[in-house]
């Protein structure tokens, strides 16, 4: 039986211990976010559903890799998710169904919900301030931040697909991620 109401990294702990009710705990906290994530880089229900199994398959047998120093639960989560939708991309299991304009993927992102109403609230207002940092962004580096991140594609991809040069573009995402973090400094805390 697990504790009235655990953190992520409670979670995590159980897990390595191999309590599956933990597992279960943490894909009814995080599973709509990690679902939406795998959706939005592949564009494919049946395959973002398969990818949500295979990170939670990877949570289950990978939870001593977690580091808290390294980032939050939900953060390395959203990472496994990310790389293995682009790991099926690059099978080639969903270029067929690839978004085809990608300017916009971060509205597109499906609202999470958790089980508990303050959990829907917070992570809702979460994704809303993120949204809202990502909307000041400058067009330029919100595009091929978006491509890069969601859509799945390398800096040399996102090069190609906006005729830039490939310096220019790793610029725009380093200085868009940087933005980004100096916008949202505190939020995570």
């Amino acid at each position: 039986m697990l504790p009235f109401d655990p953190s992520d990294e409670e979670l995590l702990q159980r897990i390595v211990q191999k309590d599956p009710e933990a597992v279960r705990a943490l894909y009814r906290r995080h599973g709509r976010l990690v679902y939406g994530v795998a959706f939005a880089v592949l564009g494919s229900e049946q395959e973002a559903e398969e990818v949500t199994q295979d990170v939670f398959l990877r949570a289950w047998e990978k939870a001593d890799s977690y580091r808290a120093e390294k980032a939050r639960v939900v953060t390395w989560l959203a990472r496994i998710t990310r790389n293995r939708a682009i790991d099926v991309l690059r099978q080639g299991k969903a270029r067929s169904e690839k978004i085809q304009d990608t300017g916009d993927v971060f509205e597109q992102l499906p609202d999470t919900a958790a089980v508990d109403p303050g959990d829907t609230a917070a992570l809702e207002w979460r994704n809303r301030t993120i949204r809202a940092a990502v909307a000041q962004l400058p067009d330029e580096q919100r595009r091929a931040l978006s491509l890069a991140f969601l859509g799945g594609f390398t800096h040399r991809e996102v090069a190609e697909k906006l005729g830039e040069p490939l310096g220019t573009v790793k610029t725009r995402i380093r200085e868009a991620m940087h933005k980004l973090r100096e916008m949202l400094k505190g939020e995570n805390q």
